[in-house]
């Protein structure tokens, strides 16, 4: 069970129900998982879905990228709820089976195309030694752009705040299920 079971309705203050009726009405359509936890402060939950939405929605990203981005954090911090809620989105954006399999087992995937094999790269080596080594930057920079670049990096930190969210207040797939081995 979560640290913080969501709230309902008769327990939303007017704040929390503004926030939560807006998130609600976005392309989300409902308030998930860690953005639930942040209704406990509207005023984060606000900014942070805000944050969210154009790093979802909005970023120069094509979705494979940035799905593939998600999926690295997730891993990374063994976060389980935002791989259940990425694992469908990653496969819909064209990423093949067997490179969400790999990333999942914590190995390094077969990736075909530049510009996905320098998200990997970035997303795990800046994870793995948290600075970029010039050489690694500038593949980055060349396979995604500046602005892809800055989106990117974007994704990969709020996908890190969505993840220390998940863990900290123990927020779980409906089914409860661990997502990696």
């Amino acid at each position: 069970m979560p640290r913080l079971p969501e709230l309902t309705p008769a327990e939303l203050s007017p704040a929390q129900r503004r926030v939560h009726d807006m998130i609600a009405a976005g392309p989300r359509g409902n308030v998930p998982g860690p953005l639930a936890v942040w209704l406990r402060r509207p005023e984060l939950a606000e900014r942070a879905q805000a944050l969210g939405q154009y790093c979802r929605y909005d970023s120069s990203l094509p979705p494979r990228l940035s799905e593939l981005a998600i999926l690295v954090t997730a891993r990374y911090w063994t976060a389980d709820y935002e791989w259940w809620a990425h694992e469908k989105h990653a496969r819909a954006a064209g990423l093949p089976d067997a490179v969400i399999e790999a990333v999942r087992a914590g190995r390094a995937p077969a990736l075909e195309r530049d510009d996905e094999a320098a998200v990997y790269e970035v997303a795990t080596t800046l994870y793995r030694e948290r600075r970029l080594p010039d050489a690694v930057y500038r593949r980055g920079l060349d396979a995604l752009g500046e602005g892809g670049f800055v989106d990117l990096i974007g994704i990969m930190g709020y996908y890190a705040l969505i993840a220390m969210t998940i863990n900290a207040f123990d927020v779980r797939p409906p089914d409860g299920k661990p997502c990696f081995p």
